[in-house]
């Protein structure tokens, strides 16, 4: 079977002030660069759809649900990381305002209350019990950029890190065998994307 990971597209900028789950919607860039996935998509013969609960994966996968007619079906274990934090900065954003803070992040410093053993065995956990219920098919995730890091580490036999750039709305894609093999297809393609 092969699983195809998506990447939500590009949110706002959150900031609770009482502590709650930032959990930010995705901007108009964010909504327009789901309905290019969704364009990109429709013709794959894609057999079923996933995605996170948190809110900006839903709403890049809705458009795609919309043309395919297949309901999305929510699995947690794809959550990201922060999905409890107060703060939802975009990447970008957090890179041009602070580098050093971005620069630890992206080179494994995810905050002391990130267990990120425990948050690749979530992740590969949740993927493989898709993989479990699809047998034979091609399955569309989305889900978030620690994620698909998480999930490719696992697959490369690699340390689990952020090792590569996931952009907003981009697709990486695995053959998942019966037998238990897992390859990569391809990483963090864009050509679908003009945004």
């Amino acid at each position: 079977m092969e699983i195809v990971l998506v990447r939500h597209g590009l949110p706002m900028r959150v900031e609770t002030k009482d502590g709650a789950a930032a959990d930010p919607s995705l901007s108009r860039i964010g909504l327009m660069q789901a309905v290019e996935a969704a364009d990109w998509l429709v013709g794959m013969g894609v057999d079923a759809i996933y995605s996170s609960p948190l809110q900006r994966a839903r709403e890049t996968a809705e458009p795609f649900a919309k043309r395919s007619g297949l309901k999305i079906v929510i699995e947690d274990d794809v959550s990201e990381f922060d999905r409890d934090s107060s703060t939802y900065i975009p990447m970008e954003e957090l890179k041009a305002q602070d580098y050093e803070a971005w620069k630890a992040f992206v080179d494994g410093g995810y905050g002391d209350d990130v267990d990120v053993l425990s948050f690749q065995a979530t992740v590969v956990r949740g993927i493989e019990s898709i993989i479990e219920r699809h047998s034979g098919e091609r399955v569309a995730v989305f889900c978030h950029g620690g994620v698909v890091n998480m999930w490719a580490s696992h697959v490369l036999d690699m340390p689990p890190r952020l090792f590569t750039d996931v952009r907003y709305a981009s697709a990486s894609r695995f053959l998942c065998a019966s037998t238990g093999e897992r390859s990569l297809v391809s990483l963090n393609e864009t050509q679908h994307l003009t945004r």
